[in-house]
């Protein structure tokens, strides 16, 4: 009986260890302003050489960071190569374009521009077009209603509607993702969905084809190369100056002055048969770039996540001058790993949590999300049993507009409102308890001119339904994005104080009973 009895006590003991942490405070201590201004000196440091995507400078931080994460016992994430998730990213150079219409050959870089960052090898053929607006379907616009383009090339002008100075789409007076990010390869994506067999975009902001874009058409930019680049079909983009030559119909000029004006353009039907054959063959030059990703197993819900990230890319080296990046997000990225050191030695001491938690630097972001993008399109960790992203970038400076009295005890929050009805309350309490700061929310205004929810890399896990939190300092203004973001600029008061309720945050969120409800639609 007494046997039992023990036995009993034992696992009651256990059990209420498990449902009751240990208080977080004694952690959250050890993220010190010396501790984030050691790790911040190495990450933007001159070695580093600003960071960018795909560089030798980039590389040289996720080393250092993957040396952080082993030293702090981290288990690398399932499907990383030494903790690192290494994503293509390349670059495309046009060898052959040409472009025949109803008999007429027309000159690459002169008549029409090549779009070789989507396009593939390969030749097209179609008999007719049909115009189709601004080639957007969603709930509150269609474009292609009643229009059928099956096997044939669809016509339609970059951008999307705008009245009265409000974007119909987004529902706000900033565009949709119909413009950016997804822009031309999410249109392209859709033609191709609905038959067509490739694209014409009409760009009605350009009168002609200017010398400086026949060149940069030749060679793109650096970019990710995504895996759903294959469901997108080739497309060339003319000017709208010269729409209605190249296509032969003055239909084009009245809708050119429309688009002009970003008027709708979903009820105003045309097709017509034309005789278009297209081939394009051009070369692409991949290289890779890696997020960084170590995790802490939890105890009872270690099938349930939360991922505290942060990238740790920055511009690179321009004309000889080092984009340093400190706050823009050096300071995201070492309170990552400051935030790692703390749970691990939580950890060690029993008191671990009860979620697993994933920490990850991601690359790419300054290019255009990249890191994270692909990350959410191939997940170390189920996003359905992901129970929020707490993404910090920029969080060691201040913002130079703000003129109240809180200057250095705030901290902008983005993503209170999305998502989940329960974010608010655990950030706040956490913050009430521990910090104090006071938490803002203008960037959650849904007419932010700034878009900054749509700007870091919480968005890729908001796309796809995670709910997250996003932590920031406003400095949109002084060095942002300057050789002048340096380590010696740094509040490290504050810096500290934020990193802190990061985590003191993160710990509430691994230790709850429930993942976050999802009870908010993103709009």
């Amino acid at each position: 009986m007494k046997k039992q009895m023990l036995s009993l006590l034992l696992t009651t003991a256990m059990l209420t260890a498990v449902a009751q942490p240990a208080a977080p405070d004694k952690y959250g201590a050890l993220i010190t302003k010396e501790d984030l201004q050691k790790q911040l000196t190495i990450i933007a440091g001159e070695q580093m050489q600003g960071r960018e995507t795909g560089t030798e400078g980039q590389r040289k931080a996720a080393a250092y960071i993957v040396s952080q994460f082993k030293a702090f016992g981290l288990i690398p994430a399932p499907g990383t190569d030494n903790y690192q998730q290494y994503y293509a990213i390349g670059y495309d150079t046009l060898l052959k374009s040409e472009l025949n219409i109803d008999g007429k050959m027309l000159v690459s870089g002169k008549d029409y521009l090549d779009e070789i960052a989507a396009n593939k090898n390969g030749a097209l053929a179609a008999k007719a077009i049909v115009f189709a607006g601004y080639g957007i379907t969603d709930q509150k616009y269609d474009d292609y209603a009643g229009k059928d383009v099956n096997g044939k090339i669809v016509v339609f002008f970059n951008g999307e509607p705008k009245q009265d100075g409000i974007y119909p789409i987004s529902g706000t007076k900033r565009y949709s993702t119909w413009t950016y990010p997804g822009g031309l390869a999410q249109k392209a994506t859709l033609a191709k969905q609905k038959g067509a067999v490739g694209i014409i975009v009409i760009n009605a902001n350009l009168d002609s084809i200017t010398d400086n874009a026949a060149r940069f058409a030749k060679k793109s930019n650096t970019r990710l190369i995504r895996t759903t680049d294959a469901q997108t079909i080739n497309s060339i983009t003319i000017a709208g100056g010269r729409c209605s030559i190249i296509l032969g119909d003055d239909f084009f000029t009245n809708e050119l002055a429309k688009a002009i004006k970003n008027e709708p353009l979903n009820t105003d039907s045309f097709s017509k048969k034309l005789k278009i054959k297209y081939e394009y063959a051009g070369q692409q030059i991949t290289t890779n770039a890696s997020n960084v990703a170590g995790y802490i197993e939890g105890t009872d819900k270690k099938d349930e996540y939360v991922i505290l990230t942060g990238h740790y890319d920055h511009l690179g080296t321009h004309n000889d001058k080092i984009y340093y990046g400190a706050d823009d997000d050096g300071s995201g990225t070492c309170n990552v790993i400051e935030m790692a050191q703390a749970f691990a030695k939580a950890k060690a001491d029993g008191n671990g949590p009860r979620r697993t938690i994933v920490f990850m630097t991601v690359s790419g972001e300054e290019k255009g999300l990249w890191g994270s993008e692909y990350y959410s399109d191939h997940p170390l960790f189920p996003l359905d049993k992901t129970s929020v992203d707490l993404n910090t970038d920029m969080i060691g400076r201040i913002d130079t507009e703000r003129k109240t009295a809180d200057t250095l005890n705030y901290v902008y929050v983005i993503g209170h409102n999305k998502l989940s009805s329960e974010l608010v309350g655990i950030n706040e309490a956490a913050n009430n308890k521990y910090t104090g700061l006071t938490l803002d929310y203008k960037f959650d205004d849904p007419n932010d001119p700034n878009r900054i929810y749509y700007r870091s890399d919480h968005y890729n896990f908001a796309r796809k339904g995670v709910p997250i939190l996003f932590f920031y300092d406003g400095m949109l203004q002084s060095d942002y994005h300057k050789p002048t973001d340096t380590v010696d600029k740094i509040y490290w008061d504050i810096y500290e104080k934020r990193a802190r309720m990061i985590f003191y945050t993160g710990w509430q969120m691994a230790n709850r009973d429930d993942m976050l409800k999802r009870d908010i639609p993103l709009n």
